[in-house]
């Protein structure tokens, strides 16, 4: 079963933390919620995981070996969604994931004959010689779903995979996540769907300023913090502002 395991982690940014001490074990079977407020270090610690960024201090290993003794190894084991689109916009849909299948080791015919199945799995098979740059949000975000599923990868690492997507792909989404651990990967994704997150994740990770503030089932977490559900765990856990007070004095400032 694949590993994945972060020890005391550690990156900053111009001498600002983005992550201090990260520490998690998780493993291929689970799908793993990691939560936390914008600028807590999700997406920085997916990009260590998937060797774009070095960290600063700690270790990163996958089934036990550190990711850095094989770096284009561990890229082929990894499907990543990032937060943030990055395509060739000139391509089509269909060339895009074509290109990025070959660059994965498909053989040509089965890259296309993949590129053109999850287009059409995603209804985007009118649209897949149009260029990516007619495409729209939530169409650019399943050719980036996608991109990170064409070479059966052991660890997917999608971070905020539901951007942009309509009721009818998220719910397509939701269900692929579960039946990805079901069937052994590794899941781990960082989502601000916390409804989604209690109902497809086995187990929650939770970071506030750059460091694990929580690190269980979601059933433990509420017992713990005896909190109806996860978001309100969130709210206990990572949250600075009192939301009835913040929007209280919006609308004071607003009305005069």
């Amino acid at each position: 079963m694949t590993t994945l395991e972060l020890r005391r982690v550690s990156k900053s940014y111009l001498s600002i933390p983005a992550v201090q001490d990260v520490s998690f074990t998780v493993q291929g079977g689970e799908a793993t919620g990691y939560l936390g407020p914008n600028g807590s270090g999700k997406s920085t610690t997916l990009k260590m995981i998937t060797g774009l960024i070095q960290p600063d201090g700690g270790e990163i290993l996958l089934d036990g070996e550190s990711i850095a003794r094989d770096p284009i190894g561990v890229k082929n084991r990894i499907g990543y969604v990032p937060e943030e689109a990055h395509l060739y916009t000139h391509l089509s849909g269909s060339e895009h994931l074509h290109m990025i299948g070959q660059l994965r080791g498909l053989s040509e015919a089965e890259a296309r004959h993949k590129a053109d199945g999850f287009l059409a799995l995603f209804n985007l098979a009118g649209d897949r010689h149009a260029p990516i740059a007619a495409y729209s949000k939530g169409m650019r975000q399943k050719v980036l779903l996608a991109a990170a599923l064409l070479h059966n990868p052991d660890v997917l690492l999608f971070d905020e995979p539901f951007t942009g997507l309509d009721v009818n792909s998220a719910l397509i989404l939701r269900d692929l996540i579960s039946r990805l651990a079901q069937a052994g990967k590794l899941v781990l994704f960082s989502s601000h769907e916390l409804d989604t997150v209690e109902r497809v994740c086995s187990r929650v990770i939770i970071l506030h300023k750059g460091r694990v503030a929580a690190d269980d089932s979601t059933a433990r977490l509420r017992e713990l913090t005896a909190a109806p559900d996860l978001e309100s765990v969130f709210a206990q856990l990572a949250v600075d502002q009192d939301p009835a007070e913040v929007t209280s004095g919006m609308l004071e400032l607003m009305m005069g």
